[in-house]
Formats: structure tokens, C-alpha cells, sequence
């Protein structure tokens, strides 16, 4: 019998096939920050920096960067002769005009991020400076693909954004084009020819798949039919078996600039919500342990802040009120004058989930058992993500909303968005679901923006998570642990910190050759 090599340097060539669950609404992470999107828009877009697994930034569309000693300007360096997909050249003009017409005015996260950039110089067209009113240390840390996608200004400018066609046939500069999408089935992307790395991307084509079914998910990975999948894509109790057959593996790495949580949104404008009385009573009638352990099967862990213990800097577990007491519970209902019925109820509420897979509505099924103990009856809906976004950040029709967010490597970035009163009612998905308002809070969402000194920003994140613990508008779940399922011989020379909304231009299939 022949012997079998593998290559030892990457191969060029092949078809990656891959999950997207569940089917983005869009495709450019600019417009919507959806983990979908952004799964997807990683591979058409480029950064201006990737981050290494230590989150530190790396060259990208941007070749250089440098902070003025005051603190007070950013300057980016941008890597000469890239071109957008349609051979336009990317130049200063596209950061400019995305900074001020995108991520400041309609971004869910950058317009707290780059609310102190007063202006944009573009001295040239490979540099853009940005003028601030006041040092902001934490936009370093969402200049990639994802954070801060750059749009191209001739394809957007004097368009309505929102609805420019462009947002679902995509044009950037990253390593694959959009070929196709076929809704409900799939969507296709080819190898960029004119990509600026050199050699790079080595395979030829990207075929996401939308698979509904969980079971067909983990069907196709265990017959070869599906090479790689992020975010969890099979169901928790499958993980394990998966990664224990000869072609496939589970690979943990490339969402270190994630740190990801789940959240209960209480709607603090509407009936008992209103109440904080009844927020905490519901607070302590929840399990944290029992949700990280039998409803996400240990791939999470008891949440006690909205700042994730993974930002060790910034989180204060001491802050947390409501540990699982369903007495405790009880007595607080009671206070609040919601006494129960004579079928043993207090009220009913309505809990709609973000529909992104079992796990998540297994989560709202877990909670509604929990409350129904302390006689709150909950009745669970479902729906598609376009209809669950405009029901919790537009029309707010719901009581309950379980979703989740990123921290990122900065609670400036991912956390203080579920708390920031100017989003309310905007309909900007993934911000201020609760509808909470409170000026305290707001000031020192403003003052992180603009502090340097870290030693300052560490005790404003301190008195933020004290008043929103005691206030209570959302409830930290579980902070997640997210796993990716990939073949085997899917290599790669490094996966990033940010894996998960990046882009396949280092991976490559290593085929057995005979000898």
C-alpha cells in the first residue's frame, strides 16, 4: 500500500463548505451587528486590524497606527493599492465618510465608541487622523471587520444606507466576493483574484448553508457534507461525540474578543416591570447555576455582572443582588402587591427569545418553569430575528426578551449599549432593550468615553455595575462559551482573536497525497 503525506505548507484550492445559523437578514456588519452578518461580512470585508489571541491589533487594511501623547488624535496608516470588489481603490475618503455617516449616526455600538471623535482629517489618501475631544482608549479596540466596517463611499454616498441595495450583495475589499444568495438555502462566495495578500485566499469558494434543523446540522458534519461551523452549531449535548470522531474536531479559540453573555431585558415601561421590586423577585427565582449546567450543558457559567468576569479589569461580582432564593422571591412579589389568585397566580408575562437555536429557547422554557414556582405564568413566543429585533428595539411589545451580546475587550463597546437611554425606541437592534433611563447612569457612560486614565475608567465601570444592579433592568444569565466544529484537515497558520468575524484567507484543506 502507497503511503499517505499530508502538505506541510498550505494547499491552494478547494470548496469550504459551512453553517450559517440561522440565516443572516443582511450582509454588511456596518448596517447590522448581528452574529450572522457578521459570521459572513467577515469574509467580504476586511478591518483596519485584526486582533491576535491577546487582543492586541494587528496590520490589516490600517499598516500603522499611532495615539498622540495627549491622547487627543488617532492616526491610521492606511496599506497602499487595495481595491474594493468592483476595482474602485479604498482610500481615507471610505474611513471618513463610514465614520460620519455610519458608525456615528446609526452603528448599535459605535456611536458610544466614537462619540468623542470630533473630526476626521484625511491628509492624503492613505492616512486618516482622527480629531477627539477627549482621549478614548477603547476605539483601538473595535477597529476590525466586525467593530468598525468600513463602506464604500461611492457605492453609499447620497443613498438612503439603510436600504441601499448594496447591503445584500456586498461589495468590499476582503478575500472572498459575493457570488450569490439564495435565500433559505445558501449563500456563495468566490476567491477574491485582486485580494492585496499575495497568494491569498487559498481556496476558491465559501458555500454557507442555512440547515434549520439542528439534527441535519450534526448530520452533515458527521458525513463529511459540512466542514466547518462557529457559534456553536450543533446542538451542546452532540459537541462531545463530534469532536471525538477521527475528521472532525471542536476548536475553542477565536472568540477571545467576544466575551459573550446572556441577559434577561426586563421592559421597565410596561406593568409589574415597572417595578424593580418584581425585576429582583424574578432575579432570585432564576438559577444562574442551573441554566449554565443543564440548559447550555456547562458551555457557560453563572453570570453575576453585565460586565463578564473575562474582563477581569473592569467586572465586580460583589455587585450582584440576587442570589437564587425563591423565598426570597416570594416575599418580594408579596411586597410589591402581587398577591396571588386563587389558581395560584400573580400575573402573566410574555417572553420572545432571540431565535438563534435550541439553546436559547430551551433557556425560555427553563424560565418559565422558574417563575411559574413563584406564580408567574409566561408564555413563550417565537419568531424570526427581523421580527424579534423590531418587537424589543422598535415597537418594545414585549415583557420579557432573553438575547445575548459581546463585551468585547472593553465594556465601553458591548456593554454599556444595553443601557444607554439615547437608543431606546430607535429600533437600533442590539442596544437599550429594557427601555431603561437613568441620567446617573448615562453621565457615566459619557465620561468612560472620554477618560484615559485606566485606573479612573476601572471605578466608573465599578459604580456602573453598583446602580444597574440595583436598578435592575436586565439580568445577567451566564456568560457563554462558544465552540466552533470544523474538519480535521481545515488548517490554518493562526486563528485569531476575533476567528469568529474574521475571514477564512489563512485556512486551506491539507490533502493526503499518495506516495
Amino acid at each position: 500500500m502507497p503511503a499517505v503525506s499530508f502538505a506541510q505548507t498550505p494547499q491552494p484550492g478547494g470548496t469550504l463548505t459551512a453553517i450559517i445559523q440561522p440565516e443572516p437578514v443582511i450582509l454588511t456588519a456596518a448596517i447590522n451587528t448581528a452574529a450572522p452578518t457578521g459570521t459572513v461580512s467577515g469574509n467580504i470585508f476586511d478591518g483596519l486590524v485584526d486582533y491576535d489571541t491577546s487582543l492586541n491589533p494587528q496590520p490589516a487594511l490600517a499598516e500603522s497606527w499611532e495615539t498622540a501623547a495627549d491622547g487627543l488624535s488617532l492616526t491610521l496608516r492606511l496599506r497602499k493599492g487595495v481595491l474594493w470588489h468592483d476595482g474602485k481603490p479604498f482610500t481615507s475618503a471610505d474611513v471618513k465618510w463610514t465614520l460620519e455617516n455610519v458608525w456615528k449616526t446609526i452603528h448599535p455600538r459605535n456611536q458610544a465608541t466614537f462619540a468623542k471623535v470630533k473630526q476626521v482629517d484625511t491628509p492624503d489618501d492613505n492616512t486618516v487622523v482622527l480629531r477627539l475631544s477627549e482621549p478614548s482608549p477603547a476605539i483601538l479596540s473595535s477597529l476590525n471587520s466586525n467593530g468598525a466596517q468600513v463602506l464604500p463611499k461611492h457605492l453609499y454616498d447620497g443613498t438612503d444606507i439603510l436600504n441601499n441595495p448594496n447591503n445584500n450583495k456586498p461589495v468590499g475589499t476582503g478575500p472572498f466576493v459575493f457570488k450569490e444568495w439564495k435565500r433559505g438555502e445558501y449563500i456563495v462566495l468566490e476567491r477574491n483574484p485582486n485580494y492585496w495578500a499575495k497568494g491569498k485566499p487559498y481556496l476558491d469558494k465559501v458555500i454557507y448553508k442555512v440547515v434549520p434543523d439542528a439534527a441535519a446540522r450534526s448530520a452533515g458534519f458527521e458525513k463529511g457534507e459540512i466542514q466547518y461551523g462557529s457559534l456553536s452549531p450543533v446542538p451542546l449535548k452532540d459537541a462531545e461525540r463530534l469532536g471525538k470522531l477521527p475528521g472532525l474536531k471542536i476548536e475553542t479559540s477565536g472568540y477571545e474578543w467576544l466575551s459573550p453573555f446572556l441577559f434577561l431585558d426586563f421592559n421597565v415601561e410596561r406593568g409589574p416591570m415597572k417595578d424593580a421590586r418584581v425585576r429582583h423577585a424574578l432575579a432570585r427565582a432564576t438559577d444562574r447555576k442551573a441554566i449554565s449546567s443543564v440548559v447550555w450543558y456547562g458551555f457557560a457559567k453563572p453570570a453575576t455582572s453585565p460586565v463578564p468576569s473575562t474582563l477581569a479589569a473592569f467586572h465586580d461580582a460583589s455587585a450582584d443582588k440576587d442570589a437564587f432564593d425563591v423565598k426570597s422571591a416570594d416575599a418580594l412579589l408579596d411586597e410589591a402587591g402581587f398577591k396571588r389568585n386563587a389558581d395560584g397566580t400573580r400575573f402573566s408575562l410574555f417572553i420572545d427569545y432571540i431565535p438563534y437555536g435550541d439553546d436559547f429557547k430551551r433557556t425560555a422554557e427553563y424560565i418559565k418553569q422558574a417563575l411559574k414556582r413563584v406564580g408567574v405564568d409566561v408564555t413563550i413566543r417565537t419568531q424570526d430575528t427581523a421580527a424579534f429585533t423590531k418587537r424589543v428595539y422598535g415597537d418594545r411589545d414585549f415583557d420579557l426578551s432573553i438575547a445575548w451580546f459581546a463585551a468585547f475587550s472593553d465594556p465601553q463597546i458591548g456593554v454599556t449599549r444595553a443601557y444607554w437611554s439615547a437608543s431606546v425606541g430607535k429600533n437600533i437592534p442590539w442596544t437599550n432593550g429594557s427601555g431603561y433611563k437613568n441620567a446617573e447612569v448615562d453621565d457615566i457612560i459619557s465620561k468612560v468615553q472620554g477618560e484615559a486614565s485606566a485606573e479612573k475608567r476601572i471605578a466608573l465601570f465599578k459604580d456602573f455595575q453598583k446602580i444597574v444592579l440595583t436598578d435592575l433592568p436586565t439580568l445577567p444569565l451566564v456568560e457563554l462559551k462558544f465552540f466552533t466544529v470544523q474538519a480535521a484537515n481545515l488548517k490554518t497558520s493562526a486563528i485569531r482573536g476575533d476567528q469568529v468575524y474574521g475571514s477564512f484567507r489563512d485556512f486551506w484543506f491539507d490533502v493526503p497525497k499518495q506516495n
